[in-house]
């Protein structure tokens, strides 16, 4: 265990770092104790890791894993002509941010990467927006308030606290979510044990959960600790306030039985009086105690990199869908505990292991073992991604004006980008499964989107590229690739494409040449795929 000692705490196994031990030496012993323990697997396994993967691939996946967007042209040059050893490790950092310089927790760091994790978990916290316009509407002050706090660096268990215990209207942050469950105690157990414990405990609402441990009593016995929450009568449902009440509490479906209320972990809950019934399941739940916060916490972060889950999938956890690599989960998760739910320094940790720079290209004579890690998994890009990075690539900017809400609108999807959202967003969350199909390939083919962005009089990229009097051909061909693609162009890739250029016989025909490029890109399976 190196530098580690082993503290005991019930359910979890917590390492503690020698005290003389850096900040920055605790973070690279771990991201080395989890190559160490996947490369354990892997012999077990009697498969051989992936070679890692250039550095073209690895800046562009560290962007979409971490800030949600791909690099511009400029930050690819940079990169690739960066010398240093440790680049990737200092990408990292400037991507996630690093310690502030008063020795303060808080950090500053890129607002895409705040942005980017507001947009997943409101994805985990709010998955009714797809089919509620209403809701769709107004997400943009529950999606600031996430993102205030990621920007902030809030410990984990802060923002599930303040998410648990909010009082005030429904009209901003996250009074919207009581809204979208419709203040009901069974809806708000079945989606708190989700998001924050990684548990399907709604199986069990009717009856005994199927697979799993928990029983009727289980479910409504923690759906009581929302049952005292005041719920707006029909004359003032356009006016709803979350508050907590004295009374209220739950009984066992077609039935007169009162459940009261029991923690999951618990046979028996003593409540404390006087003290409100969420507040006392928020400080249960992100109990270091708590047997599946940090680990829930834990899976879901590895899931946004990885792919697949260390748990799989993530929001089901249980004796009937075991771990694939236990020892980790629970060293990942006392480390996230030991050092304060700090989700930042999670994703450094992950981000920098060995595993994550792993190439995600298959050769016939591999054998593939997605759970393993042995290999970077392939992953779709979320409809956000894919309209964000289209902005990116075609150095396009939206204008930014205040909004009824006095958030602005950058915040909150314009006309077309809600329009372009609808069109893409999947029935799934699992970012390995590739959901798009006639309507989106229509859309990135023809679409109004895609117009723009190559058409040759109206594309910033474009114009740019054409009207740049020092650059040739072939270095304007390579300059849409490093913009779309994020690389350089193959040798093959070069000659087909220049040549293609090359045969214009006016600047008019050089621009359409270009702009030929550039939808082909746009519209290549490379673009819509992280790898």
């Amino acid at each position: 265990m190196g530098c580690f000692r082993r503290l005991v705490v019930p359910g979890l196994l917590v390492l503690a770092a020698s005290s003389s031990v850096s900040a920055d030496d605790a973070e690279r012993q771990m991201s080395s104790r989890v190559d160490a323990l996947l490369r354990q697997s892997w012999k077990a396994a009697g498969v051989k890791a992936a070679p890692l993967a250039d550095d073209a691939v690895f800046l562009r996946r560290a962007y979409l894993d971490l800030t949600g967007v791909i690099p511009t042209v400029g930050d690819v040059r940079e990169f690739l002509a960066d010398k240093r050893p440790d680049k990737r490790s200092r990408l990292i950092d400037r991507l996630l941010g690093t310690p502030g310089k008063d020795g303060s927790k808080r950090r500053t760091g890129s607002s895409r990467h705040a942005t980017h994790l507001a947009n997943a978990w409101q994805h985990v916290m709010l998955p009714e927006l797809n089919n509620n316009i209403q809701l769709r509407f107004r997400a943009a002050t529950f999606n600031t308030w996430l993102r205030n706090h990621f920007a902030d660096n809030t410990p984990y268990d802060k923002i599930a606290t303040d998410l648990l215990t909010y009082t005030g209207s429904t009209q901003t942050g996250p009074g919207l979510y009581y809204q979208s469950l419709e203040f009901k105690p069974e809806e708000l157990a079945a989606s708190t044990s989700r998001i924050f414990l990684g548990v399907q405990i709604q199986c069990a609402q009717c009856h005994k959960h199927p697979f799993d441990q928990w029983t009727q009593e289980d479910f409504w016995g923690y759906a009581a600790f929302f049952a005292q929450i005041g719920r707006p009568n029909a004359r003032t449902r356009f006016l709803q306030a979350v508050a907590d009440t004295s009374s209220g509490e739950v009984k066992l479906p077609d039935s007169q039985t009162v459940v009261k209320p029991k923690f999951l972990t618990e046979k028996e809950t003593a409540l404390s009086e006087g003290v409100a019934r969420r507040q006392q399941a928020a400080a249960w739940l992100t109990s270091p105690k708590n047997p599946y916060f940090a680990k829930a916490a834990v899976n879901r972060a590895w899931a946004l990199l990885f792919g697949y889950g260390l748990v799989d999938p993530v929001d089901d956890f249980g004796k009937h869908n075991p771990s694939s690599h236990p020892e980790l989960l629970n060293e990942l998760a006392a480390d996230f505990v030991k050092h304060g739910y700090d989700l930042r320094r999670l994703f450094r940790v992950l981000a920098k292991s060995r595993a994550y720079q792993l190439s995600s290209k298959v050769t016939q004579a591999d054998s593939y073992h997605p759970h393993l890690f042995h290999r970077m998994a392939v992953k779709s890009l979320t409809a956000e991604q894919i309209y964000d990075c289209l902005d990116v690539a075609t150095a396009k900017r939206e204008p930014v004006t205040a909004t009824a809400y006095g958030y602005p609108q950058s915040n909150r999807p314009s006309a077309q980008k809600a329009a372009f959202l609808a069109k893409f967003e999947a029935p799934t969350q699992r970012s390995t499964e590739f959901q798009a199909g006639i309507p989106q390939a229509l859309t990135m083919m023809n679409g109004a989107l895609i117009a723009e962005a190559t058409d040759r009089d109206r594309s910033d990229l474009l114009i740019a590229v054409a009207e740049a009097p020092f650059l040739t051909d072939e270095q304007r061909v390579e300059t849409l690739f490093l913009a779309v693609l994020s690389r350089r162009p193959t040798a093959a890739e070069r000659a087909r494409f220049t040549g293609y250029v090359q045969k214009s016989r006016s600047s008019n025909e050089t621009r359409k040449a270009l702009s030929d490029v550039t939808w082909a890109l746009l519209n290549s399976t490379e673009f819509m795929l992280n790898h």
